[in-house]
Parts: C-alpha cells; structure tokens; sequence
C-alpha cells in the first residue's frame, strides 16, 4: 500500500517543484513521514534524492525554454556547498521531534516568503533593456544593487540555502527565487529556472556528506518509485508553469503550507509534551 501511495504523492512533489520551483521540495519530507510513515531523518535523507533528481529534470525542461543560467546557478549552488555539509552535520544531531518541529516553522516561513513575493511586483525595464535570460521577449526585471552590498547578499543568500537543504532535506528555492531576482536582477522565469541548478547542486553536496558521515536506513523501492512519479511531475509543472497564473500557484500552495506547518506542529509539540 505504501509503495502505491508512493506514486500520486511523488507526481504532486513534482508538480509543484516544476511549476514554482520555489518551494515545492518543501512538501517532500510531510510527505514521506505523515503518508509514507518515514523516520524524520531518513526522510530528510531520502528528499535529498528526491528533490536533486527532480530539479535537474527540471532544469532540461526550463533550459529547452531558455529560462536557465547555468554558469550563474553553479556559480550560486558552490557558494552554498559549505552550508549545505554543516547542515547535513547538524541535522544528526537532533531528535527527530524537534527536526519536524523546526520544519513546521521553516513552512511557515517559506508561506510568507511567497506571498510577500507574490505581492511585490518588478517594475517594468525602459524601452530598449534588454530581457534577463527568459523565454519570452518581454523584459521585466529587478535591478541589482552593484557593488560589494550585491556580492554580500548572493553570499548569504547561498550559505542560508546550503544551511536548509543540508539540515531539512530542502531545496531552499524561496530563498534562491528571491535572490536570484533582487540580487542579481533576473526576470521570475529565468529565477525559477535557474533555482533549479542551485537545487540540484546542493542536494548532491548535502547527500553526499550524509552519505559519508551517517548511517541511514532507506527504504529503496519506496524512494525509486517516488523519484519516478516526481520526474513525471516536474515535467508536467513546467507546462503548467506557462499556463497557469503564477499568482493562483502561489496563494493555493502557501495555503497548503499553512495548514501542513499547522498539523505538524501540533504532532511535534504533542510528542514532546
């Protein structure tokens, strides 16, 4: 039963990955622990496969439509790769109530994050400018501050998404949309295309260093049919990224944030209590 369960619920990770590419790998591990009835810490372990496969699925999918750069996302995903081993390292050292418990903030967080995101709107370039890398010929970007603040803010930015992905399992793709546009001035699709690299390079350095420095049982059937239906997934969220209002995937998945960060805190703070 849960092998089968495993298949709808890695196609909704990976819709929702492929079409907002920020936050969508913060369902995975809910998921895998409230539906699949996984450790809290193979289950961080497991998203990490999980969510690296499906954003480098992705990145295919956005690259084709012209809305990824890859220098400037590898460039990203490096300077987290040292947050993403402390995070990996610190991860072990919790139990895992209090790791769902901090999990349920950091959905919490990720909601306001895309709604504030969601609120604030690029002004339009002057006539002229040209595009920041995205498939359409509209050009609507957020100019970037120059100079040393820029460079502090994309390094903070890398290390605090290291930081997650390594700690929860996370892609950290609503810190790495909103830096990518304010810091470096991309335009929303070309931002979320190249999340897609950041993702994927810091679930591998995280994995990785798990990997290494941990002993975790997973279960591997369940994650290769997961893995599967989230690829799937991915693919048809980046169809549904071009149809659909962006505002609309936004407020109905911090929604949904809301109320799963809702649950799991009442079952952590049970727990501890």
């Amino acid at each position: 039963m849960t092998l089968l369960l495993a298949l709808p619920v890695g196609l909704v990770i990976g819709l929702s990955l492929g079409a907002l590419g920020a936050g969508g790998s913060i369902l995975t591990v809910p998921a895998l622990v409230y539906l699949l009835g996984q450790d809290p810490h193979a289950a961080t372990t497991m998203s990490l496969v999980i969510v690296g496969v499906s954003a480098l699925t992705g990145v295919f999918a956005h690259r084709r439509a012209g809305r990824v750069r890859l220098g400037q996302g590898l460039a990203f995903g490096l300077l987290g790769s040292v947050g993403s081993v402390a995070g990996a390292k610190a991860s072990s050292l919790v139990s895992p109530t209090v790791l769902l418990l901090g999990f349920s903030g950091l959905m919490v967080l990720a909601a306001v994050a895309m709604f504030a995101r969601r609120r604030k709107r690029p002004e339009p370039a002057p006539a002229g400018d040209e595009g920041g890398g995205g498939g359409s010929g509209v050009a609507t970007i957020t100019r970037p501050k120059a100079g040393v603040a820029r460079s502090v803010k994309v390094v903070v930015a890398a290390t605090v998404v290291g930081l997650l992905t390594g700690f929860f399992g996370v892609g950290g793709g609503f810190v790495v949309v909103p830096a990518l546009v304010l810091a470096l001035g991309f335009d929303g699709a070309t931002a979320v295309g190249t999340s897609l690299v950041v993702i994927a390079l810091n679930s591998a350095v995280a994995l990785s260093s798990r990997l290494l420095t941990q002993t975790t049982t997973v279960n591997w059937p369940l994650l290769g049919l997961f893995v599967a239906a989230a690829m799937i997934g991915v693919l048809l969220g980046n169809r549904v990224a071009s149809r659909v209002s962006p505002d609309r995937l936004t407020t109905a998945f911090g929604i949904m944030l809301v109320l799963i960060a809702g649950y799991s805190a009442v079952q952590s703070i049970t727990q501890l209590v």
